[in-house]
């Protein structure tokens, strides 16, 4: 059974510099998380994990994340085969945000759009393209 539940800590130096890890979900229970893929360092998703995604991601070392559209849990790649395993996990400085080095299966993609990654447009003056290795 996945534990779910993390410490609070509330003394700024121990939550930037201690060793336990207590995440700061937001009021909606959610987190950040940022996901890069292990070997390249592209930059593959921006998702939201809670409490019960973060927990399952480290126990079983796949993604998981928190559709906020359909406000589930999922696993990724538990449908398309784009599981994503992780190499590691990071947290940043003040436990806001995490980060997932991830060795993407399936053909590689992590864009619902079919993309290998969800930033694949490019933010021009007059609107977006998309990039040259979509």
């Amino acid at each position: 059974m996945t534990q779910t539940t993390f410490p609070t800590i509330t003394d700024k130096h121990e939550l930037e510099h201690g060793a336990a890890l207590a995440p700061r979900f937001d009021s909606a229970g959610l987190i950040a998380a940022v996901t890069t893929h292990a070997e390249t360092g592209e930059i593959l998703m921006l998702a939201w994990m809670n409490a019960e995604a973060l927990a399952k991601t480290l126990e079983t070392r796949e993604a998981h994340y928190f559709s906020r559209s359909r406000n589930a849990l999922w696993r990724k790649g538990a449908t398309s085969g784009q599981i994503q395993k992780v190499v590691e996990a990071r947290i940043d400085c003040d436990q806001d945000a995490v980060w997932l080095k991830v060795l993407p299966q399936g053909d590689g993609g992590a864009c619902h759009t079919g993309a290998r990654s969800c930033f694949y447009r490019i933010v021009e003056t007059d609107g977006l393209k998309t990039a040259p290795d979509r």
